[in-house]
């Protein structure tokens, strides 16, 4: 009984701690923000999964500083709700919602096709969309679900996009991986999961395709004026974890240490905007400050074998 007693009364001290220290707390758990007051006007933007989380609140952020900010989502009837919210708090946001599934290639190609008719310019993309620890289930085309939308839908859509990157010149292209790319390993004896899968694992393995995928772009667009950097947004309370139990739990007992979409959002919008990063290309930030990248996230040999592999998946060819 007295050890019970003594258990509840450590808790309650333990809660009563966090509640006194919570504002603190949560200004530690927020990271570091973007401080630049870089002005977008005239300048179009391209985001995938605009529609909610660290995605929206770029969106924002960006449409604020001027720009025409294009919002790529699946699901459309949620990418005009969170148009309408970003136009609610900024009403002269230029916000339109466009549809594209990451993982259908058709669908990919045909947003490339109405994209490049009807806009001209493209100075910002940023990679966004993801989804985390799912089930296995595949992409339209057969692909392993986390590999197909976090790495190869976005290999695409790059690939169809860089044309006009190149033409709209000054351009960055921002892709959004996660501090889990330190636990991945490319498993080019069944990269699409069909031997064995493991959700976890096939996330990670994604995540250190994004950061790879970077290098090795940045590496072909030397001399373009187009750069490229890979962000880990931090640990961010969203619904990316959904799939989960286990981490809905954890993000549920620790959500006090967690970023705020807006806070996760922050090293995105600074890869995008800094002044000081127009000529840097092919590196990996968190925190708004240059970040770690494991020792298998700079192999370009593997970086190589891995752009070779997802172009033969996809059946493109890049001009180098």
């Amino acid at each position: 009984m007295m050890v019970l007693v003594l258990i509840v009364a450590g808790l309650g001290v333990v809660a009563l701690l966090m509640v006194l220290f919570a504002p603190h707390i949560r200004k530690y758990s927020a990271g570091g923000a973007c401080m630049s007051m870089t002005r977008l006007d005239g300048k179009t933007v391209l985001i995938t999964g605009a529609n909610t989380g660290i995605g929206k609140e770029t969106a924002l952020d960006l449409a604020i500083r001027g720009a025409r900010v294009i919002m790529a989502c699946r699901d459309v009837e949620k990418g005009e709700a969170a148009a309408a919210s970003i136009r609610r708090i900024y009403s002269k946001a230029n916000v339109e919602v466009r549809e594209l599934d990451l993982a259908d290639t058709s669908s990919i190609r045909a947003f490339a096709q109405h994209f490049l008719r009807e806009v001209n310019h493209l100075h910002i993309l940023i990679n966004n969309a993801g989804v985390m620890m799912c089930p296995y289930m595949k992409t339209k085309d057969g692909f392993e679900m986390q590999l197909g939308v976090n790495h190869l839908g976005h290999f695409l859509l790059t690939y169809l996009l860089i044309g006009l990157l190149k033409r709209s010149a000054p351009a960055r292209i921002v892709v959004v991986s996660s501090l889990a790319h330190n636990f991945g390993w490319i498993r080019f004896h069944d990269l699409l999961s069909q031997g064995s899968y493991n959700s976890g694992l096939a996330y990670c393995q994604s995540k250190l395709a994004n950061v790879l995928f970077a290098r090795e772009l940045a590496r072909r667009l030397k001399g373009s004026s187009v750069t490229v950097n890979s962000v880990h947004p931090g640990s961010v309370c969203s619904d990316l974890v959904r799939h989960s139990t286990i981490m809905s739990l954890l993000f549920s007992l620790f959500s006090l240490f967690l970023k705020s979409p807006r806070d996760g959002a922050q090293t995105s919008i600074y890869c995008a905007v800094a002044e000081e990063l127009h000529s840097l290309t092919g590196k990996h930030f968190s925190d708004c400050a240059p970040a770690f990248v494991a020792p298998q996230g700079r192999k370009e040999e593997t970086a190589k074998k891995l752009w070779d592999a997802s172009s033969e998946l996809l059946g493109i060819v890049w001009d180098d």
